[in-house]
């Protein structure tokens, strides 16, 4: 279903079934952060918080002072830093990194802040394990029920050199053949797509997983995300198809095995950032994709 440019393309490899057929399905969720009032006000600075059935994201549209802070979190978070001019000081077991904006900060389990030297927009992703924060999610009442065709979370391994902070910039140039600026870590995989223009709708992309979800956070411009789910014996498990606008900021759940694509809109710029917890495999497998693979070994079941 994918172009033959696609650098993705090439995952559309033939596999026998694995998991088990559907037989019901999880709704698509969309939280749009620009048009709903936040879960947080601290001093000005606001915190909108969406999840999935692996993921929370945490968006804060911050002011200079503010500090976000975990206590006894209970694994890895990523920081999402996709503008430069953003100073945020990150701080862990004694540790403190500071950055200036476009780039992902990695962070360990266990207490840690994130102070905001200026003004800025910062993205918390953390896993669902973080109870507290499930409790703050405008949707929290959406997976009082578990998704029936996703498995229970599992972490991938630690790091090699044990847990520290660590921080990637999304300064990557573009290699043929490689899909977008891709990290991971043991709980999380963020590919930061290149900003672009409007789609060209005669190469959309539409293509499913069988058993992951996607979360793809708009954090510039606008998208127009289409889903539609296959037909099962059940008539009554049946879905409508979704065309959802989500503009910036926003983030669109995709479960499986829904058939997905999005359209850029914005006539200048548009930027989307895709999600997957815990990282996604088949990306994992493509030599070269994860930029810091050499940091993050995958599960030993999995070729490299």
């Amino acid at each position: 279903m994918y172009a033959a440019s696609d650098p993705r393309s090439a995952l559309n490899t033939p596999a026998a079934r694995t998991n088990p057929a559907p037989t019901a399905y999880k709704g698509a969720e969309y939280a749009r952060f620009y048009d709903a009032p936040p879960q947080e006000v601290v001093d000005g600075s606001q915190t909108y918080y969406a999840r999935g059935q692996n993921l929370i994201v945490a968006h804060t549209r911050g002011k200079a002072g503010l500090v976000l802070s975990r206590t006894n979190q209970l694994d890895e978070y990523v920081v999402l830093l996709p503008n430069r001019n953003t100073p945020v000081e990150v701080r862990w077991n004694g540790e403190g990194i500071t950055v200036d904006g476009y780039c992902i900060v990695v962070v360990p389990a266990g207490d840690s802040e994130v102070h905001l030297k200026g003004d800025g927009e910062v993205i918390r992703l953390l896993t669902t394990r973080a109870d507290d924060l499930v409790a703050k999610c405008s949707n929290a009442e959406s997976y009082i029920h578990s998704d029936p065709n996703v498995p229970p979370f599992q972490a991938w391994p630690d790091p090699v050199g044990g847990h520290k902070l660590r921080h990637y910039s999304l300064d990557v140039p573009p290699e043929p053949g490689r899909f977008g600026i891709i990290f991971r870590c043991s709980t999380i995989m963020v590919n930061f797509l290149p900003g672009s223009g409007p789609r060209d709708i005669t190469k959309m992309s539409p293509h499913f997983h069988d058993d992951f979800e996607q979360y793809s956070l708009c954090v510039a411009g606008s998208y127009i995300h289409y889903l539609r789910w296959p037909w099962i014996s059940d008539l009554n498990a049946w879905r409508p198809d979704d065309a959802e606008l989500c503009a910036a900021p926003s983030v669109a759940v995709i479960p499986p095995p829904a058939i997905h694509t999005s359209r850029s809109i914005d006539p200048v710029k548009n930027v989307l950032v895709d999600i997957f917890s815990p990282p996604r495999a088949d990306f994992s497998a493509k030599s070269g994709w994860v930029l810091n693979a050499d940091e993050y070994p995958a599960p030993d079941t999995l070729a490299r």
